[in-house]
């Protein structure tokens, strides 16, 4: 899928067109994944209700997408919480981009900004059965600990300080 045109990582509001599109590719993907079929439409507009996103904008949030010409092929957004925290969410990269940095490419990128706006902390939540997830976080200095929300969906927390 990859060719000579660079991936763009840009901040995005989470009620543009862009954005409404890959969050219902990431609902999609992870109620498929949950319940081991294909995922129901309604399921899918039911998980997204569940967790709205239009908190993911300045000054309380952040979302990026990552664009492979016109199309897009992942997200990443934070949550700014108490003091100098950040709440990682909505990670995904489309399947077919997968393996091929977009995660990565996005997580630093939310780092970078996440330290730009004074946030020494970033954490996140994820399940066992996003093992790419996982094996990225890792990759990328997240220390997997204690739970530190009650989200029934999440299996594994991760922390990483910012430097």
């Amino acid at each position: 899928m990859m060719c000579a045109l660079p991936i763009l990582i840009f901040a995005a509001s989470p009620s543009s067109a862009e954005a409404e599109g890959v969050s219902f590719r990431y609902y999609d993907d992870i109620v498929s994944r949950y319940h081991g079929r294909p995922a129901f439409r309604n399921e899918v507009l039911d998980a997204q209700a569940q967790y709205p996103g239009d908190d993911l904008t300045a000054p309380t949030g952040l979302l990026l997408l990552a664009r492979y010409g016109d199309t897009v092929l992942g997200c990443a957004g934070m949550r700014i919480q108490q003091g100098e925290l950040g709440e990682v969410t909505r990670v995904f990269v489309e399947p077919a981009a997968r393996g091929q940095g977009v995660g990565r490419l996005l997580m630093q990128n939310l780092e970078r900004e996440s330290r730009a706006i004074g946030l020494t902390v970033l954490r996140l939540d994820t399940r066992t059965d996003l093992v790419e997830a996982r094996s990225l976080y890792a990759s990328l200095g997240y220390i997997e600990g204690e739970p530190h929300n009650t989200d029934p969906y999440a299996n594994h927390w991760f922390r990483k300080e910012l430097r």
